[in-house]
């Protein structure tokens, strides 16, 4: 398995959960691996996404539950006010070094080689760490994605979601520019945690890539739980009052919003700048992602990638999928696949938004027009009877005729994503709504909706 002409049978550019994860499962499998990452390891995901954003999303949600309270007999103070910015701060920092040091344990006692720094490209089995090189039989590419910086006047006063973590201080006024995932969870988190928060999106209406009933139905709640939501509209300029003074956004309305912070929260690109790839033979597509086939192989050979830098989805567990299937082919019995058609995933505002499958559009475009058929239902959950709150919740079925089987399910409401994801595995099982149907519901419970819902909405 090992090649004596190389360094490294196989060297990992990232140590992301993309590249954490297939350096490991090589290395268990006897292959000689290397791993560069030039910051902490984790990744975006550990350190400055997914993990650090729940964290916070959890320390929002306790100031609708303190006041929730109230409705079920609880005598509690104002709390709104008394949140310990630098406190979540220290917790979250805390956390993450915990978890980079998982990561690095994991992959020394697997027997990986880390080598700290930045590597690029000198040809497709030469690898440059920091002045030093390597050469390795092939090489996994696995360096994410990085957000998208706005062209805008004044752009070097806003921030990126990166930064949103470590703030010097709770903004009392936040601006988020976007309408993608990111920018709506910092938009509800931040708003949860105290701060006003005004979401500025070019389109007409929020998260554009999921189902239009969900993305509309949670656009609403999030306007009725207090975040000013501005469509059809865009930042055109800022400007910094002062050094260190507030920040001036001019839309394209004519108004302009005061902020102590703005954030930008447009997309990410692929992290394939700085990386010598075309030293390498590697081609990138419009996008700047890594052209990879079937397999994940580029137009190199010897160089394959994985995730953000070249994935279908941005999703951290694709991107661990994709690693999971190199490493079965290179050193496994190549019978490993990603699924990618009814992949869960989740937004972690208040409430989530979470989907498995198609959205109605997809689907009537993948299935025809005619074959698919629409079960919804839009109910106060019973927690809110008491808890003076008005949030409603959301739940949607999307079934093909042809052989009933359930092709989409998306919800709006409390720990959608923890429901979605149970019902994620019966849907790569092939549940048709007969299973939905036959299936007893927990009660009282949101999620025994699913399996409910009897009449199909209108044509």
């Amino acid at each position: 398995m090992t090649n004596p002409r190389f360094d490294f049978d196989l060297f990992v550019i990232g140590g992301g959960s993309g590249g954490v994860r297939a350096a490991r499962m090589a290395a268990a499998a006897g292959v000689r691996v290397g791993l560069a990452e030039c910051s902490a390891l984790g990744g975006t995901c550990v350190n400055v996404g997914c993990i650090p954003k729940k964290l916070y999303s959890f320390a929002a949600g306790y100031a609708t539950a303190f006041k929730e309270a109230g409705g079920y007999g609880w005598k509690l103070p104002q709390v709104r006010e008394a949140l310990d910015w630098d406190h979540l701060k220290a917790g979250r920092a805390k956390e993450i070094t915990r978890l980079n040091g998982i990561y690095q344990d994991l992959l020394v006692r697997s027997g990986v080689v880390l080598l700290p720094g930045h590597a690029c490209f000198e040809g497709a089995h030469v690898v440059v760490v920091d002045g030093r090189r390597y050469t390795a039989e092939r090489v996994l590419v696995a360096t994410g994605g990085t957000p998208r910086v706005p062209g805008i006047a004044g752009h070097q006063h806003a921030v990126i979601s990166d930064a949103m973590f470590d703030l010097d201080s709770l903004p009392d006024r936040l601006v988020v520019v976007g309408g993608g995932y990111i920018a709506c969870e910092f938009a509800s988190i931040f708003s949860g945690l105290g701060s006003h928060v005004t979401l500025v999106h070019r389109r007409q209406h929020l998260l554009a890539d999921f189902d239009e009933d969900a993305a509309h139905f949670l656009q609403r709640e999030l306007a009725a739980s207090g975040v000013d939501i501005r469509t059809d509209t865009e930042v055109t300029a800022l400007e910094r009052r002062c050094e260190g003074g507030r920040l001036l956004a001019t839309l394209s309305d004519g108004s302009v919003l005061d902020a102590a912070t703005v954030l930008y929260a447009i997309g990410r690109i692929p992290r394939t700048e700085g990386l010598g790839l075309e030293s390498a033979g590697v081609k990138l597509d419009a996008a700047g992602a890594i052209v990879v086939d079937a397999h994940y192989c580029s137009s190199a050979p010897s160089i394959y990638a994985v995730g953000d830098v070249s994935s279908r989805k941005q999703l951290t567990p694709v991107a661990t999928a994709e690693a999971m299937v190199v490493v079965d082919r290179l050193y496994g019995d190549g019978a490993r696949r990603v699924n990618y058609e009814f992949i869960p995933t989740a937004v972690f505002t208040h409430p989530q938004l979470a989907s498995c499958g198609y959205g109605e559009r997809e689907a009537r475009a993948r299935f025809g027009a005619g074959n698919i058929v629409v079960y919804s239902s839009d109910f106060k959950a019973l927690r809110h009877s008491m808890s003076g709150r008005n949030e409603r919740t959301f739940v949607k079925l999307l079934v093909n005729r042809v052989d009933d089987r359930v092709v989409g399910l998306h919800m709006v409401g409390d720990e959608a994503g923890e429901i979605v994801q149970g019902f994620a595995v019966a849907m790569n099982a092939g549940a048709t709504k007969a299973h939905f149907d036959a299936t007893i519901g927990v009660h009282p419970s949101v999620a025994e909706e699913f399996v409910t819902l009897r009449t199909p909405k209108a044509p």
